[in-house]
């Protein structure tokens, strides 16, 4: 499987292992990277069976003054931005080890003002390619309910009581 990681990390793949389809006409995506997954398999011309979409970042319902808070908060401080973010990635469970991959603020910016729209699921579907959601209905990064009531259109959505951003369930 092809596996794209999310905002600033690396090695993050192993947190999906147990939902992970495997094989070579599987395309993967957590969260920053499920937006880099759904418009690789909406371009590509090899064959894409399944694309997984784990807890994909889905900001297109949070006011503007949100979006303008969080890049406020990156640029003044990544590092620290990031500690917070990681953390609250992982509530309510314990933080765990993940490695740190590239970040900018311009793909910060990409990821809270990326819409999720129609026409890039059709695109998708008509190639004949499943989509699949996994969403934790603890997650404290995205808007879980806009990205369930999105999907659910054109996709299995598989909600996961008491898991957090990386899936984890921990109540």
């Amino acid at each position: 499987m092809r596996f794209f990681s999310g905002f600033s990390l690396c090695d993050d793949r192993r947190f999906f292992e147990s939902y992970d389809r495997g094989g070579d006409y599987t395309l993967g995506g957590f969260s920053y990277g499920a937006i880099k997954a759904a418009r690789y398999a909406a371009q590509a011309d090899e064959r894409i069976d399944t694309l997984q979409l784990f807890s994909p970042a889905f900001f297109q319902t949070r006011k503007e003054s949100f979006k303008r808070l969080q890049l406020a908060g990156y640029l003044k401080d990544p590092q620290g931005y990031l500690e917070k973010f990681r953390a609250s990635c992982f509530e309510p469970c314990p933080i765990q080890s993940v490695g740190e991959g590239d970040h900018s603020g311009e793909a910060l910016e990409e990821l809270l003002y990326f819409v999720w729209d129609a026409e890039l699921m059709e695109k998708i579907r008509a190639k004949g390619t499943r989509i699949e959601v996994y969403l934790g209905l603890e997650d404290r990064i995205i808007d879980v309910a806009g990205a369930r009531d999105f999907f659910l259109p054109y996709a299995t959505v598989t909600s996961i009581r008491g898991a957090n951003h990386f899936l984890q369930e921990c109540l």
